[in-house]
């Protein structure tokens, strides 16, 4: 969901019927809720979970002529809703729920964190980051959040890629660093698809590896870099056998 995104809301007396692996009928005193990405809940006076929902349904249908008659169908699935006597209709904007991240430099609005963006509560402004990205409490000079990545090593970046290039960053600190093990060029920091380290040789050679979120902590026993992880430590070869323990292969710390 995106800022100017909204949220339908019904209130009423309604009959709710939901077909699918079986049939359930209810009726009762109820909050009907149509999400923005077309997901359906009917939650009624108890505890947290809906009566009936349908996720992301394929299709919605809503007419309000004083009365709800709501039909949504997801495959086989299908929600009807009908009121008897409807209370409150409404829509209501409604956006993605971050974590605070300070105040955005075009509105003055809230910036939040998400797992994989940076967006503004009150325009369009909207930042992709890594997932393992930590925004911390500094401030680039273009009034936007810094952030925390782990790519061979610790980098400090603005979120905005256009102020603060990752691949830049990455490319200044780590291309032509190590060797091929099939050939000995040159590995190359590529974007293609994801980031890469890949021969510089290509097409001739086409040995790449996925560049992981850590950092270098030293050299393995096939000559490429060490990198230690939020699931432990590894060769830039994710398929390679070595022992990583201490002292079976891996020196002590470097980096280029």
């Amino acid at each position: 969901m995106t800022a100017g995104a909204a949220v339908r809301v019904f209130a009423g007396d309604c009959s709710v019927v939901f077909d699918g692996a079986d049939r359930q009928e209810h009726r009762g005193h109820v909050v009907v809720v149509v999400k923005p990405d077309d997901t359906v809940l009917v939650h009624d006076a108890k505890g947290y979970q809906p009566v009936a929902w349908l996720t992301r349904a394929s299709e919605v249908w809503v007419t309000n002529d004083g009365e709800l008659d709501l039909r949504a169908k997801d495959g086989d699935q299908t929600l009807l809703v009908k009121s008897h006597q409807l209370h409150l209709t409404g829509t209501y904007p409604t956006s993605t729920a971050g974590t605070p991240a300070g105040r955005c430099p075009d509105c003055g609005g809230a910036l939040v964190r998400t797992r994989r963006a940076v967006t503004c509560l009150d325009c369009e402004r909207h930042h992709g980051i890594p997932t393992d990205a930590v925004v911390h409490g500094g401030r680039c000079d273009c009034g936007l959040p810094r952030m925390r990545v782990e790519r061979g090593a610790p980098l400090d970046l603005c979120i905005d890629r256009d102020c603060e290039s990752l691949d830049s960053a990455v490319v200044d600190r780590f291309d032509r660093a190590w060797d091929c093990p099939e050939c000995g060029d040159d590995l190359r920091v590529l974007r293609r698809g994801g980031l890469l380290a890949g021969c510089d040789s290509y097409p001739d050679c086409d040995t790449g590896f996925s560049f992981p979120a850590g950092t270098v902590v030293g050299t393995c026993e096939c000559g490429l870099p060490v990198f230690e992880t939020a699931s432990g430590r590894r060769c830039l070869d994710s398929t390679c056998d070595r022992d990583w323990t201490e002292g079976n292969g891996v020196e002590a710390e470097t980096g280029p």
